[in-house]
């Protein structure tokens, strides 16, 4: 199945032709067909924090030793089971695809150009946890093709659980992503790799730049920070003026014209509708001052209010998209269940949103499924509540989708 999927994915390419004027006819044409290319609008998939580590990872084929360091929970087993006392058994061992159920039917509807994720484990066999962190994600990477199987292109490694695993489960993740062809940005073996941006060639000519940070308010160590010959995530200690024209000199110097450019970042807490005003402040001056045509935020384990600002998304908060924390009480009233496929579709060279629409989704025996319809009203009336506070407002269409207006 997953070959089949691989081969779809990468389409038809050109024939050789035979004939020299022939084949320079075919040339010609192909120039022409990538000219227009480079104005077609570019679809981008984006979703908040994806975990596969620690429950998930204990039902995919390849499940890493259970233990953990958690003052809740010993074994990573423990999670399968509360999850299963929630919503129902889990057939173990999954197919990797199986974690994205209904969301692979989306990504086939829509076909995005790019689709990045917020990669918020550790991809390791490293036993050496990071002993103040008080919860260590880990998958084992035998496991990392259930992320290939939804033909994610870019994996965002700036986040708070990268290194639960210590250096070497940050190196091990670093190989094993980049050697199934995934770019990885926001870490590096040094800063230099750290705060590198990704460049994502596609087809006619069109490219997207994406570089990321994580902000410490999101619980990041500022232990974690990568240096010279020192590995880690690229860590934006304030949210400043100077981070600002930080990133502005990075877009000034790989930016192309027609190039479009997203920025990642993991800040702020878990829990919580309000947009801190110092995430405002720097998203505004991103667009205005670094050329950024989308700010992609993440952190908060519920999807928060989205923004246009002078034609550009702000997503404050895209929620988590997958993790094993069915069944664990807390914070009911935030839904974290219930997430969203974001996708947004750009027109190149000038950077405006044309359209953004959601996908609700909801997390059930630790795979992705479509909500109910009272589920799905209660997630379009709380994301138009909150968008509205920022001058955006939500509708749902007869398919059940979002559409930002």
């Amino acid at each position: 199945m997953q070959r089949r999927r691989m081969l779809s994915w990468l389409g038809l390419g050109l024939l050789g032709l035979g004939s020299g004027a022939v084949a320079r006819a075919g040339t010609q044409r192909m120039t022409h067909h990538e000219t227009e290319n480079k104005t077609d609008p570019v679809t981008l998939f984006l979703c908040g924090d994806v975990m596969t580590g620690r429950g998930i990872d204990q039902v995919l084929p390849h499940p890493s030793s259970p233990e953990i360091y958690e003052s809740y929970m010993t074994s990573a087993l423990g999670y399968v089971e509360i999850a299963e006392e929630a919503n129902g058994p889990i057939p173990a061992p999954v197919a990797f695809d199986y974690i994205w159920g209904d969301a692979l039917t989306e990504f086939i509807r829509v076909a995005p150009d790019l689709r990045l994720i917020n990669l918020e484990t550790a991809v390791t066999r490293s036993d050496s946890y990071w002993p103040s962190k008080g919860i260590n994600y880990r998958m084992h990477p035998d496991n990392f093709p259930c992320i290939e199987a939804a033909g994610i292109n870019g994996c965002i490694l700036a986040n708070n659980h990268v290194l639960d695993w210590g250096y070497d489960g940050l190196k091990e993740t670093l190989d094993t992503v980049e050697a199934a062809g995934i770019k990885t940005i926001g870490a590096g073996h040094n800063g230099k790799e750290a705060k590198a941006p990704a460049v994502f060639e596609l087809a006619g000519g069109r490219r997207v730049i994406v570089l990321a940070f994580a902000h410490p308010s999101s619980g990041v160590p500022r232990a974690w920070r990568a240096g010279p010959g020192r590995a880690g995530v690229r860590l934006m200690e304030s949210l400043s003026e100077a981070g600002i024209e930080e990133v502005a000199s990075q877009v000034a110097a790989v930016k192309q014209a027609g190039d479009l450019v997203v920025v990642s970042i993991h800040w702020g807490g878990n829990w919580g509708y309000q947009i801190a005003s110092e995430q405002q402040r720097f998203a505004y001056g991103l667009i205005d001052r670094a050329g950024v045509d989308v700010v992609h935020g993440h952190s908060s384990h519920h999807p928060k209010g989205i923004e246009i600002y002078h034609d550009r998304p702000i997503l404050y908060g895209c929620g988590d998209f997958l993790n094993d924390y069915e069944g664990i009480g807390g914070f009911p009233q935030y839904r974290d269940d219930l997430t969203l496929m974001y996708f947004l579709t750009l027109e190149p060279h000038s950077g405006r949103l044309l359209r953004l629409q959601m996908t609700p989704m909801q997390i059930r025996r630790f795979r992705l499924q479509t909500p109910s319809m009272q589920d799905r009203r209660w997630l379009a009336q709380t994301m138009g509540r909150e968008c509205g506070r920022l001058g955006a407002g939500i509708k749902e269409n007869a398919q059940g989708r979002f559409e930002l207006y």
